[in-house]
């Protein structure tokens, strides 16, 4: 005998509450209106019974379809899948779905699924996308979209956006280096089409200067993967062959870079420390462990959700900011360069 689905009722005596507030809660408009201390009771009574609010029904009262797109520059990286998790939290209790697309960092595949997901009538959507040269944003606003981005700050201010702090995570690396007695430091940088290759290369060349040392060596990845790492590495040594330490822009990188540092015979960290950046899964099993720089890949994404759900229901102010933390996580890396140990 099939199972009796949870009703709104029945959600809310389980939450000591009148079957209103949890209409509320469920809202995104509306959320605002009742306490976090029983918005989040109610939500937890939500995941422990399964109900589901019946979307063709509240679509039909509201013109909504509690749908959010997400725009993803490459599903296959491994940054992404937290940042999901992160919005899928907080979204799945207040009865919305995400729809993602997957635009292999291509234009031209970002502009046809931002028009799909237009066409679906999704309420909003998140953007991954960290083009430093693409129109995403204007064309969420000619669609009528509200629309939050991740990972990159719109150069125009209009559209709202959770970002790491990119610049302080580089500087914590130069920091921790020169700290450890580091003076030849080179940097394998992001993208320069890239908003966070731009971001992390400003910390890096700030951070170098404010030690007094100025005229870093930098070598651009094409892309942020091994191979690209490997060779912009490559590049970085046959100009600089006497680098004791290189702060790669991300973990990818890297690991290309452990790559070519294997190639030529040299020990991390006994020849040359390595830094990454974003703390991606895995990176404590490196070996040796990689020293990176943590984001908070989760709550980015659950910042992004609320800040899109606000926004949604008109409670967001148009072109909000959230900047979060970035820490320095020190593993087996990072050592005190050869000649100074004694």
């Amino acid at each position: 005998m099939p199972t009796r689905r949870p009703t709104l009722r029945d959600v809310a005596a389980a939450a000591g509450v009148h079957p209103s507030t949890v209409s509320r809660v469920l809202r995104p408009h509306t959320r605002g209106l009742v306490s976090e201390a029983v918005a989040r009771r109610v939500e937890r009574v939500v995941r422990r019974l399964g109900y589901a609010p019946d979307a063709v029904a509240a679509g039909l009262r509201t013109r909504r379809t509690a749908t959010i797109g997400v725009l993803l520059p490459d599903i296959a990286n491994p940054v992404f899948p937290p940042i999901l998790r992160g919005i899928e939290r907080v979204l799945v209790p207040r009865g919305y779905t995400a729809i993602i697309a997957n635009t292999d960092n291509r234009q031209e595949r970002e502009h046809g699924a931002l028009a799909e997901l237009a066409a679906r009538r999704v309420d909003g959507v998140v953007v991954a996308s960290a083009r430093w040269d693409d129109d995403v944003a204007a064309r969420c606003r000619g669609y009528g979209l509200p629309a939050v981005m991740v990972n990159r700050r719109p150069r125009d201010g209009r559209i709202s956006a959770v970002v790491t702090d990119d610049e302080s995570g580089a500087a914590q690396a130069v920091a921790h280096l020169v700290a450890l007695g580091h003076r030849a430091i080179g940097h394998v940088a992001g993208p320069a089409s890239l908003s966070t290759g731009r971001a992390r290369r400003a910390g890096f060349v700030a951070a170098m200067r404010a030690a007094g040392m100025r005229g870093a060596p930098i070598v651009a990845a094409a892309r942020y993967d091994i191979p690209s790492g490997a060779a912009a590495a490559r590049r970085l040594l046959d100009r600089h062959s006497g680098l004791t330490a290189i702060v790669a822009a991300n973990d990818l990188l890297a690991l290309g870079v452990y790559d070519e540092l294997g190639r030529r015979g040299l020990a991390c960290p006994r020849d040359v420390s390595v830094t990454g950046f974003n703390d991606m899964a895995f990176c404590d099993r490196f070996d040796p462990p990689l020293t990176t720089v943590a984001i908070a890949h989760e709550r980015i994404g659950e910042e992004a959700a609320r800040l899109v759900l606000a926004s949604i229901g008109g409670q967001a102010p148009v072109g909000e900011l959230i900047r979060l933390e970035a820490r320095l996580v020190v593993r087996g890396s990072t050592a005190r360069p050869r000649r100074a140990r004694g």
